[in-house]
């Protein structure tokens, strides 16, 4: 009988065995679904499926850059120790290179044109793989980009008219290293809002109270806080990491001074390993007490 797209689809989305093995199965079972399922579970080509729902919390963050294209990208893995392996190590820089030359429209058109290969990479190494996020960036000026031990990856994009210049190249990578650094949230004190200033105003209330601070201060104190915000978390602001008698604006500015270009920070990206995902924390006492006391 005829196997449809259809039904190979579905059975791959039950699965997570690869394309081909799908069509193969259906094949195999004359189109019965379950049957083929079974198929490929005794054959192995189905354990990827039961790892779907673990958390992968490790993996690497690569980056890649080719003349005015970059690319920073998270895919994660169950264990430090696939993640430190040469196949997981060579599917994500893979990866990312691939993004800068099909440059996909977001996530999930990645997700579906490495879907195969993922499925694939999960059942060799025995962990569920994850390709998470990416940011892809284009530029006209010059681009910075730094990656700390696969585990933080940054770009940085300056609009400038000399971007070829050596010296606001080593901008841009000292810009990025410095993010990595630095951890800013905002480019400028205009980009920070009103929602993220009032949340801050309340942990700064809630800390001074703490100390025992007079009620009748809090707010004086909460204000003053509030005045130094953007030097703590507004990347023209802070303190360059590498010279802190100079602020990354000023550090801009001179060097547009020395080359006689015009410079300024378009954007940053940082993508911080595991970075919002919850881990599972195994505790063996408990697990062993179950066990137990089932016996």
């Amino acid at each position: 009988m005829a196997i449809t797209a259809s039904a190979v689809k579905e059975l791959r989305e039950k699965t997570g065995a690869g394309m081909m093995d799908c069509k193969k199965a259906l094949t195999e079972t004359n189109g019965d679904l379950e049957a083929a399922v079974d198929f490929l579970r005794t054959k192995g080509l189905a354990k990827a499926a039961k790892k779907a729902s673990r958390v992968a919390a490790e993996g690497a963050v690569v980056t890649t850059v080719n003349g005015s294209d970059a690319v920073v990208l998270e895919v994660n893995c169950e264990t430090d120790f696939v993640s430190k392996g040469d196949v997981f190590q060579g599917f994500a820089n893979d990866t990312a290179k691939w993004i800068l030359e099909s440059k996909p429209a977001n996530i999930e058109e990645l997700k579906e044109a490495k879907k195969e290969e993922t499925t694939e990479l999960t059942m060799k190494c025995g962990e569920k793989v994850d390709l998470r996020r990416y940011n892809a960036v284009s530029s006209n000026g010059a681009l910075g980009v730094y990656n700390h031990g696969g585990k933080i990856g940054v770009i940085v994009d300056l609009d400038t008219d000399k971007g070829s210049e050596a010296a606001i190249q080593e901008l841009a990578k000292d810009i990025a290293m410095h993010v990595a650094a630095a951890s800013p949230n905002f480019l400028s004190s205009d980009d920070i809002d009103e929602d993220y200033k009032n949340r801050e105003a309340d942990v700064y209330r809630a800390q001074l109270k703490e100390e025992g601070k007079p009620e009748n201060m809090i707010e004086n104190i909460v204000k003053g806080k509030l005045g130094k915000l953007a030097k703590e978390v507004c990347l023209l602001e802070q303190p360059f990491v590498k010279n802190p008698d100079f602020t990354i604006k000023k550090l801009v500015a001179e060097t547009a001074s020395k080359t006689g270009a015009t410079i300024s920070v378009k954007a940053f990206y940082k993508m911080a390993l595991g970075e919002g995902i919850e881990k599972k924390e195994d505790n063996l006492a408990e697990e062993v007490a179950k066990m137990t006391s089932q016996n």
